[in-house]
């Protein structure tokens, strides 16, 4: 027969072996008591950085076409009033140098308007004309007569046809509401001088090629 000192030690050493069972058991079940649960990972939201970036960089290109924009301007606006001044002194007709006149006074008018917001835009005021317009003026300058008449009225036809369309791009793709504004004023201005140009010409009997879009342009 077991004695009652070995029966009782048998069975406290059953009873910690099926707890210390029950305690593998339990660590091993999910979601019990003592079990440190891993923290989920974080969803992360979709990223915002290439829309943002895009847009960073349609804006910088818009700010870059601005300023060249801005700065051929006042190149162009300039040339004007140089060649406008040549035109008084050369020209042997009463509308061509009437004509030139107004290049002087409604150029430098736009170019009053548009130097503050080159300012703004960090735009320098050019030093002096184009090699373009440089070539152009000492053509000019070579001529007289009817023929500096007639080299006049077609290189200010060519010129106001490319800057009428240069100011209303502008005015529709620029952001910058002063610029817009004087891009729109600068596009009416221009779209009168063309006009006037142009029955200049045919009173002059030059040919100049057919416009596009200068009759009722504003």
């Amino acid at each position: 027969m077991i004695s009652k000192h070995k029966c009782c030690k048998f069975m406290l050493c059953s009873i910690s072996a099926l707890l210390a069972s029950a305690m593998a058991i339990a660590q091993t079940q999910p979601g019990t008591a003592g079990q440190q649960q891993q923290p989920m990972p974080q969803q992360t939201p979709p990223s915002t950085m290439g829309t943002a970036g895009a847009a960073n960089g349609i804006n910088d290109q818009q700010a870059m076409a601005d300023r060249a924009f801005v700065r051929k301007a006042l190149e162009g606006g300039n040339a004007e009033v140089q060649l406008g001044q040549l035109a008084q002194q050369k020209s042997q007709s009463d509308d061509v140098k009437q004509f030139a006149q107004k290049m002087v006074d409604d150029h430098t008018q736009l170019g009053n308007q548009m130097k503050p917001i080159a300012q703004q835009l960090g735009v320098s005021e050019p030093k002096g004309p184009s090699k373009k317009d440089k070539e152009l003026q000492a053509k000019l300058e070579s001529l007289s007569g009817q023929q500096f008449d007639e080299a006049y009225i077609k290189a200010m036809v060519k010129d106001h046809k490319q800057d009428l369309r240069e100011f209303k791009d502008e005015a529709q793709t620029t952001q910058d509401p002063n610029l817009k504004q004087a891009a729109q004023q600068g596009a009416g201005v221009i779209s009168q001088h063309l006009q006037m140009i142009e029955q200049i010409a045919q009173s002059h009997n030059v040919t100049t090629g057919k416009s596009k879009g200068s009759s009722g342009a504003q």
